[in-house]
């Protein structure tokens, strides 16, 4: 017994001693981390500020077109150690799409997203970006023709004056493309009779191409085709339509009529950026920058996703220059001199609009 108890003991010792050694281990790496954790939240702070959180609301689920105020999310949040939080609302959380504009206004929130054609009677002198077949080469310069009319003290002072706002930036849609059921409008006489989705400049010139013209909102689309109530829809392409499912309910799609596109800037309360310390807005300037970058690369990775897919299963419509050019000269020019002439009273529209083509050239 004598002999059990003593080799017991002394194992008893070593164990114990083993056991010191890691617990001096795991307290000295837990200090090593601590002080990691601790030098790496110092260098993440690199902007110093106080706690500022803004409400960003829009309607949907996270997309491509939320990617640029999720960068900005990010980088703001990374670069102030969390003390500058951009928290975003998706579905409408905050109120609805049409509402945007009056409740940033109210102090309900501090941005959003907007689109001019879903209430062009608020802010007319801006529905100048939504006119049709206006000649956009690329994504840079798309962003250069929008930048220059929120720039514009025309339209800018309409928004400043009415809402308390500043466009902050565009998100950039892509040109748009119809999607559709049923007979595929291989020629321009093919859209006549047809009820379309359009919005703002393109329904004007859908319905000079003889289109009856739906202004449903994105959220309504997918069930009006699905039933028949619409015979076609146009999205930007392809992003926006996989992201509401047209592509599931469609059985062809355009692929280089490119009529036009609509502008959806992020919308920023004046109040809620004047009360920004200077360090905060050179931060969303930069952030800015970022977001127009993840805007490009979610655009472009859905358009190599959908089009391969699209071209399995649906029937792609393609025109010729000829039938481009005879859509250009009845839903062009046309459409440009019914926009100036209807807002003549309101604005100088005959500047505006030529802002609009001088940063287009």
């Amino acid at each position: 017994m004598r002999r059990k108890v003593k080799t017991q003991t002394k194992r008893e010792e070593r164990y114990m001693s083993w056991m010191g050694k890691v617990m001096v281990s795991a307290v000295a790496g837990a200090a090593i981390m601590s002080g990691a954790a601790a030098v790496s939240s110092a260098n993440a702070q690199e902007v110093k500020g106080p706690k500022v959180t803004w409400k960003f609301n829009v309607w949907g689920k996270k997309r491509a077109f939320t990617a640029d105020v999720e960068a900005w999310s990010k980088h703001v949040a990374a670069k102030t150690g969390g003390n500058f939080k951009i928290k975003i609302y998706y579905g409408d959380q905050l109120g609805g799409k049409k509402q945007n504009l009056d409740n940033i206004k109210a102090g309900v929130f501090e941005a959003g997203k907007v689109c001019w054609s879903y209430h062009p009677g608020k802010n007319q002198a801006m529905t100048v970006l939504n006119l049709p077949f206006v000649p956009i080469k690329s994504f840079e310069h798309q962003r250069k023709v929008a930048e220059a009319i929120h720039s514009n003290p025309i339209a800018s002072g309409e928004i400043k004056k009415k809402w308390n706002v500043m466009a902050f930036s565009s998100s950039n849609l892509p040109q748009y493309e119809f999607m559709g059921r049923g007979d595929a409008p291989q020629k321009i006489e093919g859209f006549k009779g047809m009820t379309v989705r359009a919005l703002g400049g393109i329904a004007d010139a859908m319905r000079a191409l003889g289109s009856s013209i739906s202004t449903m909102t994105a959220t309504e689309v997918y069930q009006a085709l699905d039933r028949g109530a619409a015979d076609a829809v146009s999205f930007p392409s392809t992003y926006a339509h996989s992201a509401y499912k047209i592509d599931e309910v469609a059985e062809w799609f355009t692929s280089n009529l490119s009529p036009g596109t609509n502008d959806c800037p992020n919308i920023i309360s004046l109040d809620a950026w004047n009360a920004l310390p200077a360090a905060y807005k050179k931060l969303m300037e930069d952030a800015r920058e970022e977001g127009y970058k993840a805007l490009k690369a979610a655009y472009s990775s859905k358009d190599k996703e959908n089009l391969p897919k699209w071209r399995k299963h649906l029937k792609e419509v393609k025109y010729t220059d000829a039938e481009l050019a005879n859509f250009q000269k009845i839903g062009g020019k046309p459409v440009y001199d019914k926009w100036v002439n209807a807002n003549k009273d309101k604005f100088n529209s005959k500047a505006v609009f030529d802002a609009m083509m001088a940063a287009a050239k």
